[in-house]
């Protein structure tokens, strides 16, 4: 009966440490809501190198997380929802932009604060955006153009 008692003791403890596991994973990631801030949205031409769980920064800090990210059937542009730390208030001129830790690192989206004495409101929809630029699509125009000034000389 003892070692019966152990296996289902031992059982018991490793389905506790998976459960929390997966708890934090959730956490980690975003994919549990996060009730410290208010939601936000941003509608961005092109939206590569987000998605659910991405950081949200001002200033290099960490203030929030993508918790949404869709196609507008409408405008055809990526609607992202997220969220900001209470207490952080955004004048209502700021703009959002999707910028890039470096060439090797992940994008995130970088709130740039305006100038504004009026506020944002929780579910406002921030108006100034810059969607993500493409590295590739970069350096194809670094090549053509390098070619173009090489043909006039």
């Amino acid at each position: 009966m003892s070692e019966n008692t152990t296996e289902v003791l031992v059982g018991g403890a490793v389905l506790a440490v998976a459960v929390g596991f997966l708890i934090y994973a959730g956490q980690l990631t975003g994919l549990a809501k996060s009730t410290d801030g208010y939601e936000m949205s941003a509608s961005f031409r092109s939206a590569d190198g987000i998605d659910l769980g991405t950081d949200v920064r001002m200033a290099g800090v960490k203030v929030g997380r993508v918790t949404s990210l869709e196609l507008d059937p409408e405008t055809y542009r990526a609607r992202a929802v997220f969220t900001v730390r209470d207490g952080i208030e955004l004048p209502d001129d700021s703009a959002v932009a999707i910028s890039s830790e470096g060439l090797l690192g992940g994008n995130f989206v970088e709130l740039l604060p305006g100038g504004s004495p009026f506020f944002y409101g929780p579910g406002d929809q921030i108006e100034f955006t810059q969607g993500s630029v493409s590295l590739i699509s970069l350096l194809l125009k670094f090549v053509a153009g390098s070619d173009e000034a090489e043909k006039t000389e």
